[in-house]
């Protein structure tokens, strides 16, 4: 992937690179309704492992709209599910302008495609009797997963400091620190690479809902010494520009302020434009399909790659057909930091991991109800998460010493 490699030479080589990620917080109203599909999801799994979902939501102003395709044994009560939910998230008072007593509830759900679901019950391979897999992918498109060595997650740094800013000015929220704050609120972190080593955080922006009449020059104050400070830490906060509420008041936020929808935050969810992204968004669905599964996949295999010290910095490209098990194209990319040949990765990806739906699904549990509480703060980077365990690194990494070896 020539491109891929003059990009990292060029980051790599400057003296100054600036690079930007952003997070939002679980009162946001896009992430509202990726928690409500995922609660959807849960549910419908807690009752029925075999569930097939596919749950969109929306919501503006008093309204939330749940629809999709589902097919499940289990019942579930829609409107009570929305209202717990948006309660957990804070909108609990009418003042907000949502409130979960009052927003409105409308569903519009019917079953999967009887096309769609004939590929995932069973496999291209399946049927033509050349693999036993019996789950074919519920889709086509292409999925990365990413790793790098930055962070002990082995995240980007942006990324990884825009959750702690956004996880910290909920906390600050919910535990009484700063209780004039509403649910509602984004950060974004600007890093400072040089010659691709990150130095210094440049600009952290926080956009804080709060209750009116808080005076602006506390609210900066109390965001930067209470928010921003504990998130990130002084070591990286040199020099640091802070912008907080950037037009000076933010009392109208969620719905009452900005529509949402599920998987318009794909980018949140991810490494926060560090690396390229398929565009499949992940809330809502179940494993079989792959825009979410073989994401999880692709981001277990890139980590534990980088773990092994394989490479620096790695990306895992998958693409798939809708009914297919196995991925039509497996491509790696290592960005001029691999160890050892990319061919020699790519081989031993191949040898040691499957990428069959069924597969993933088996590997990481993926029937069950965990997917809620990856709806906010990101998918990847999480150590309770199943697909952010290294435990094939010491494989990769003896593997990859005998084939260096034997060339």
């Amino acid at each position: 992937m020539e491109g891929g490699n003059l990009m990292a030479e060029s980051f790599k080589s400057a003296d100054r690179v600036l690079f930007t990620s952003e997070s939002v917080t679980e009162g946001h109203p896009d992430k509202l309704c990726d928690q409500v599909s995922d609660a959807m999801l849960d549910e419908c799994l807690r009752q029925d492992p075999n569930s097939r979902v596919a749950c969109e939501t929306a919501t503006t102003t008093g309204v939330i709209l749940v629809a999709g395709e589902i097919t499940t044994h289990a019942y579930v009560d829609v409107p009570r599910l929305v209202r717990s939910v948006v309660q957990d998230i804070g909108y609990t008072n009418a003042d907000y302008g949502f409130d979960y007593r009052t927003c409105g509830v409308l569903t519009a759900i019917k079953e999967q495609s009887p096309e769609i679901a004939q590929g995932v019950n069973e496999s291209i391979e399946a049927r033509e009797g050349t693999d036993p897999m019996e789950l074919g992918a519920g889709d086509q498109g292409m999925m990365f997963g990413f790793a790098v060595r930055e962070t002990v997650e082995l995240m980007p740094l942006p990324i990884t400091l825009a959750h702690a800013v956004a996880r910290q000015l909920a906390k600050a929220r919910k535990d009484g620190t700063l209780p004039y704050l509403r649910p509602d609120g984004k950060t974004q972190v600007t890093v400072e690479y040089e010659k691709g080593v990150p130095k210094r955080v440049h600009t952290v922006v926080v956009a804080a809902q709060h209750d009116p009449g808080i005076d602006y020059q506390r609210l900066c104050s109390e965001i930067r010494e209470q928010v921003i400070r504990p998130a990130i830490g002084d070591s990286w906060l040199q020099k640091t520009k802070y912008l907080v509420n950037g037009t000076g008041a933010f009392t109208i936020g969620g719905p009452m302020g900005d529509a949402g929808l599920t998987g318009r935050k794909i980018i949140v969810d991810t490494y926060g434009g560090y690396a390229r992204h398929g565009g499949g968004a992940f809330s809502g669905k179940d494993a079989t399909k792959v825009d979410r599964s073989a994401a999880y996949a692709a981001r277990y295999v890139a980590k534990n790659v980088v773990k092994a010290g394989l490479a620096d910095r790695f990306e895992l490209q998958l693409a798939y057909v809708i009914g297919g098990a196995q991925p039509i194209s497996l491509n790696v990319e290592t960005f001029g930091t691999g160890k050892v040949a990319d061919e020699t990765i790519r081989k031993l990806i191949g040898e040691h991991f499957d990428f069959r739906p069924g597969a993933i699904i088996e590997k990481f549990g993926l029937r069950r109800p965990i997917y809620r509480q990856t709806a906010s703060y990101g998918h990847f980077g999480r150590p309770e998460l199943p697909w952010e365990k290294t435990d094939l690194a010491d494989t990769f990494a003896k593997a990859a010493g005998a084939k260096a070896a034997l060339a």
